[in-house]
């Protein structure tokens, strides 16, 4: 929690919103309040103070039974991508193969005119061996092309059509960042892994217009408001999505806070810092270019994610691959020690525990070259870390951005990850608890479309290390837990941290009126964060989500 709250504004005109509820203030020194006042887009009184400045105009909002809290910040999310999903095919909200196949007819059915079909979001425990096979695909739209991102964005289920359209066979090479499934004489099932999904996206489907990553940023901006989420870290920007933040920005329709991310392209060098520091320019009312997003390596439960040891291979043996490394440490430590003397902020996916080690050492050596500054560097992901490398989180100043929703017992889990991990990796994986006791600052992230978007569901997680719908399960690794008011501060003042947002993350007088009104309290006894739903939203003082 923030240890004291800014001083108050000089002035007593009326709030043009008053919120009567209990208040979760984020502050240490004055944690909870019965009411909040807002003028323009700043808190100006809480309490009696708050009460006093009702006028004629003002808007009241009550939520007796309620909670006000900060507004939530998402610390690593993918706005227009998952935007784009939402109105196109979106397979995140349905249960198995068969529910898949008909949404995607559904949708090549209802849209003739479309060349390719495109989305995603299915998820790898539906389909043997985690690769959905093309004729599936065909069987329901067998004269287009069809490409679905899978629910990690690791991955992508792809058609014959789409397949013969891309010239992709038997005698088509995997690309070195990436894997072609293949059946036993070579040619391709139907799946694409990692660097071979994305050159094939990139090369072959055809991008979004201007408009249409306009639309998906809308759509998502609204989705995000109504969780009551206020402003976040896009972690991949390119320069059409760039451009879709400046254009809603002009016109005066983006209502969040965003930094954006630029994407690191790991097949160049130190080459693109010009480009970077020229992108860096691009800015707008409400976005902030001003992070470089490097990924570093893939994820465990395809076997891309970077192990320091070899994965095992399920029935007592090693596999004796490692996983992939997308920039190698030369290149890693080179690029972070000069995005951080440029004064870039240096966002890093890592997986693995090579991966993170290499990410630590990067950041390690740029900090001695550069001595320490005030980037807010951080590394988001963290599945699994080596006891040795937790509190270098808190030696370093690098932040563990946390995806909590992960660490649960599910099919992705049980049975993709943990017999390749074996069981002493396996007790390593998302220690946020550990991270914490060494000192380290906690952010939070949903990683959106990845998994829900919705914050209180990953704060529930944080708290139980159970899934939500399935609250008799097992947790998972229970002694990683966090206290619920240390999940709350990561995902308001801890990632608004990260975005260098320090006007917001609490509820102060002074601060940029930021924040969101549950229906229940998340500290009332017998109540868990899933229980609540948000009800009114704020961000910069206007009502930009209303139940």
């Amino acid at each position: 929690m923030i240890s004291a709250p800014d001083p108050a504004p000089a002035t007593s005109a009326p709030a043009d919103l008053i919120v009567l509820a209990p208040v979760w203030t984020g502050v240490s020194a004055a944690p909870s309040a019965e009411a909040v006042a807002i003028r323009g887009d700043r808190i100006v009184g809480l309490d009696a103070a708050a009460r006093s400045l009702r006028g004629p105009a003002t808007r009241m909002v009550e939520a007796a039974d309620g909670l006000v809290v900060p507004g939530f910040q998402d610390a690593h999310v993918h706005p227009p991508t998952a935007g784009r999903k939402l109105l196109t095919v979106d397979l995140d909200p349905l249960d198995g193969g068969e529910a898949y196949l008909r949404a995607v007819g559904e949708y090549a059915a209802a849209h003739p005119q479309e060349e390719w079909i495109v989305g995603g979001g299915w998820a790898m425990e539906h389909f043997p061996g985690g690769t959905p096979r093309a004729e599936d695909l065909d069987a329901v739209v067998p004269d287009r092309p069809v490409f679905l991102f899978n629910r990690d964005v690791h991955g992508a289920w792809v058609n014959s059509a789409a397949l013969a359209r891309a010239g992709i066979d038997a005698r088509t090479p995997d690309p070195p960042d990436g894997r072609i499934e293949r059946a036993a004489g070579g040619a391709p099932t139907g799946t694409l892994h990692e660097g071979a999904a994305y050159s094939f996206e990139t090369r072959h489907v055809p991008a979004p217009t201007a408009q249409q990553w306009q639309e998906a940023l809308s759509a998502a901006q609204a989705h995000l408001h109504a969780l009551g989420i206020t402003g976040w870290q896009d972690a991949w920007v390119t320069p059409d999505t760039q451009d879709a933040y400046r254009s809603l920005a002009a016109a005066g329709r983006l209502t969040a806070r965003v930094v954006g991310a630029l994407w690191w392209d790991r097949h160049r060098g130190l080459e693109q810092i010009d480009e970077l520091l020229t992108r860096r320019e691009q800015s707008a009312p409400g976005f902030f270019p001003t992070t470089v997003k490097i990924m570093l390596d893939g994820v465990l439960e395809n076997g891309t994610g970077a192990l320091l040891e070899s994965y095992c291979d399920g029935g007592g043996g090693f596999t004796g691959e490692r996983g992939l490394t997308y920039v190698e440490d030369d290149v890693m430590t080179a690029a972070v020690t000069e995005l951080d003397r440029a004064g870039f902020q240096v966002h890093v996916h890592a997986i693995g525990d090579r991966a993170v080690r290499g990410a630590l050492d990067a950041f390690a050596t740029a900090r001695a070259a550069n001595g320490p500054l005030d980037n807010r560097h951080h590394i988001a992901h963290l599945q699994l870390i080596q006891p040795r490398d937790v509190p270098r989180f808190a030696e370093l100043g690098v932040t563990a951005n946390c995806q909590t929703y992960w660490a649960q017992h599910e099919p992705q889990m049980d049975e993709l990850t943990i017999p390749f991990l074996g069981p002493e990796r396996s007790r390593m994986q998302y220690p946020f608890a550990d991270l914490l006791r060494t000192g380290a600052r906690l952010a939070m992230g949903s990683d959106w479309s990845v998994t829900t978007a919705d914050p209180l569901q990953q704060i529930e997680v944080a708290v139980r290390r159970v899934d939500p719908d399935n609250r008799e399960r097992e947790p998972f690794l229970p002694e990683q837990r966090l206290e619920l008011a240390v999940a709350l501060a990561a995902f308001t003042a801890g990632s608004a941290w990260i975005n260098h947002d320090d006007e917001a993350g609490v509820i102060a007088v002074g601060r940029r009126a930021d924040l969101a009104v549950l229906d229940r309290d998340l500290f009332a006894p017998d109540v868990l964060p899933t229980d609540a739903r948000v009800t009114h939203a704020v961000a910069s003082g206007r009502v930009v989500a209303e139940a």
